[in-house]
């Protein structure tokens, strides 16, 4: 069986494509799989990391306004359809599975045109564009959110990796500290801004530092790749740790007692799957999907919520920091956390779509 997977751009597309692979790999050890991309997204990077092969397609952003740009459109997206057929020949593709971003339209219209079963999942509340395209295209469209906004989609939950799937972050909380330069017992802090960093955490963490440390709270910061900040906390305890980038973020999430973020799906899916409570700062452009899986974790009681607007060093202060210097307040947003997550959503697809194309 041949299995082709199409989701680029940024790593929330990408990692729950992933997860599926891994978790067909589990299944079955003989399935062919191959990535689909294009140059201008983070699968270039992950996708040959996690030894998977990727095919390289053009990318076909589609205007949100009518511009000039519009007319230009229907060419470069029939090249990008073209070039996803020779692939699916290529590798005598047996189904298509679809998670979003540039290279998911053009992949949906060629594995129509050949005739092959698509599957579509969709992990934010609010699918863009090539997922609703997907969607009309397609007999089997999954949701990694509960109230699924595709008609006729099933729930059940994000992709995710192993590592982080099955984390206990009790069991590894000490080694995944000493892991960071960490002390064990004292609060951490963990702050990220997702898989390119979020220039406003920066800042409002780094502001909060002097008052963060004074409070006896430990800090575990990862700036993002090519974030380069304004100044950096003096050395001294308890210690902030400024990393630019973290590939075992299994072992952040088991070293935090909270976390300070955006509201990503797939950080979502991960944070409530670990049960790690969260500041969630919604990105503040885009279709207001972020505030969307933000408040559905703030509901059940597993974090809080700000605009980024609204977010600085004293927010952090008033908000972030009182609930760190309570422990039992921690112990209940985790539990509640904990409660809205999903482990299991990779080996759920996997089956189904061994099942789609068997």
């Amino acid at each position: 069986m041949r299995v082709v997977l199409a989701g680029g751009g940024t790593a929330g597309h990408i990692e729950p494509a992933l997860a599926l692979a891994d978790a067909l790999r589990r299944l079955d050890p003989g399935v062919g799989i191959t990535c689909v991309g294009t140059e201008r997204g983070l699968e270039t990077q992950l996708v040959p990391a996690r030894g998977y092969d990727l095919e390289l397609v053009p990318a076909v952003p589609l205007p949100r306004a009518l511009t000039p740009r519009l007319l230009t459109v229907p060419g470069r997206l029939a090249g990008a359809v073209n070039a996803v057929a020779a692939v699916l020949d290529r590798v005598s593709a047996d189904i298509l599975v679809g998670f979003g971003g540039y290279v998911a339209t053009p992949a949906y219209l060629a594995a129509k045109r050949r005739g092959l079963p698509i599957v579509v999942h969709e992990a934010n509340p609010r699918p863009g564009l090539a997922n609703r395209l997907g969607a009309r295209l397609a007999e089997h469209v999954f949701s990694g959110f509960p109230e699924p906004a595709l008609a006729g989609a099933a729930y059940i939950g994000t992709p995710l990796r192993r590592e982080i799937a099955t984390l206990d972050r009790l069991s590894t909380g000490d080694k995944a500290r000493s892991w960071f330069g960490l002390e064990n017992d004292r609060p951490t802090l963990l702050v990220f801004g997702g898989s390119r960093g979020a220039r406003s955490l920066n800042q409002a963490a780094l502001a909060a530092a002097p008052a963060l440390r004074a409070a006896g709270i430990q800090v575990l910061h990862v700036l993002g790749p090519n974030n380069v900040p304004d100044h950096e906390p003096p050395p001294g305890d308890p210690q902030y740790v400024l990393l630019p980038y973290v590939d075992r973020m299994d072992l952040a999430y088991a070293a935090a007692d909270l976390a300070l973020c955006r509201a990503g799906a797939l950080t979502c899916a991960e944070l409530t799957a670990v049960g790690l409570p969260a500041a969630y700062v919604p990105l503040p452009h885009g279709n207001g999907e972020q505030r969307v899986n933000a408040e559905r974790i703030v509901a059940g009681g597993g974090g809080l919520v700000t605009d980024d607007a609204e977010l600085s060093a004293q927010w952090i202060v008033h908000h972030v920091l009182p609930i760190l210097r309570d422990p039992e307040r921690v112990a209940v947003m985790s539990e509640a956390a904990s409660r809205l997550g999903r482990k299991d959503a990779d080996i759920m697809l996997a089956r189904k779509v061994l099942e789609i194309a068997g």
